[in-house]
């Protein structure tokens, strides 16, 4: 099994910057992608970034340019760098890890706030 935790979130101002961080845990060798969604009241959830184990990255539209997911330097991390913020980044931003042998896994969520 697989266990996420997160940090990161908060309060800032529009133009600001905030860096989220995720640590994964347990059977993390079958871990193939691991992302950020991210779901603000009374719409969608929406995957903003993920990474694979190759490296390869994803990101919205919306956040192109601006964000960076990255793995961490401590193993089975994953962060994602947000520049730029703007009021509608704000939202409840959660890590994800897919596993190739028992499925999807999420953490608890970090509410990100992004004052004009």
């Amino acid at each position: 099994q697989v266990q996420l935790v997160e940090s990161g979130g908060g309060l800032v101002q529009a133009g600001g910057s905030l860096r989220l961080s995720c640590a994964a845990s347990g059977s993390t060798f079958s871990i193939n992608v691991m992302g950020w969604y991210r779901q603000a009241p009374g719409k969608q959830r929406e995957l903003v970034a993920s990474i694979r184990t190759s490296g390869i990255a994803d990101y919205a539209d919306s956040v192109q340019g601006r964000f960076t997911i990255s793995r961490g330097s401590a193993k089975n991390t994953v962060n994602l760098q947000m520049n730029s913020l703007k009021p509608e980044d704000t939202a409840v931003y959660y890590c994800t890890a897919e596993s190739w042998t028992t499925g999807s896994y999420w953490g608890q969520g970090t509410q990100v706030t992004v004052a004009s």
